[in-house]
């Protein structure tokens, strides 16, 4: 008796860890797509109020455009988000309903109803992708909102990137199980490339328009 339940109980924590794991492993995913969705919030609106600035030291003008950057980009990765998770929702509940098939084919009692508690919410996925953006594009936003003098308002939207860069990157590192320095200066060199960029290539433009 002794012996049996031992077996048991054996079993039943397996399973309890099992399902720990697989939770986990669910959220992670999450998580680590919300901070991709907020990094590249912060990087293209941060570049577009960059290009922006290059050939207009208005704050009117920077703030404007950062804010179309922003409704457009959380629009854009909610529908494309959408589409994506609609489509794989449909590959799912096709590929139950033909295990479905072929458990009542050879008399097995199946039951869907667990598989379908574990399908993706398509409109879950895309609020969750146009609010993660949203809070990416903020930090440039905010940091250029309350300055008038050029240079200082540029100063100041480089420095709060730079500082949302590195913790996006450590998130990422942290969730993706990455060497931390690695993947903090990978993130954060490739958002200084992406401004840098599109600073220079707008400025470069706009001087023929002169």
């Amino acid at each position: 008796m002794a012996t049996t339940t031992t077996t048991k109980q054996t079993t039943n924590n397996n399973e309890n860890n099992k399902e720990e794991l697989y939770d986990y492993s669910k959220r992670a995913q999450w998580l680590r797509a919300a901070v991709l969705g907020a990094n590249d919030g912060l990087v293209s609106t941060a570049s577009i109020m960059m290009g922006v600035g290059a050939v207009k030291q208005d704050v009117k003008a920077m703030i404007l455009t950062g804010f179309a950057g922003l409704v457009a980009g959380a629009c854009s990765m909610a529908i494309g988000e959408f589409v994506s998770v609609y489509s794989q929702l449909d590959i799912e509940l096709a590929q139950i309903k033909r295990d479905k098939m072929n458990l009542e084919g050879g008399c097995g009692d199946g039951d869907g109803d667990g598989d379908k508690e574990e399908l993706p919410n398509p409109m879950q996925a895309a609020a969750a992708s146009a609010l993660a953006f949203s809070v990416g594009a903020m930090v440039p936003l905010l940091a250029a909102s309350f300055i008038r003098e050029y240079r200082v308002r540029v100063g100041v939207v480089v420095a709060a990137v730079t500082v949302a860069l590195v913790v996006f990157g450590w998130v990422g590192s942290v969730l993706g199980k990455a060497p931390l320095v690695k993947g903090c200066l990978r993130v954060l060199v490739g958002g200084w490339v992406a401004m840098a960029i599109t600073f220079g290539l707008t400025k470069l433009i706009g001087s023929g328009f002169d």
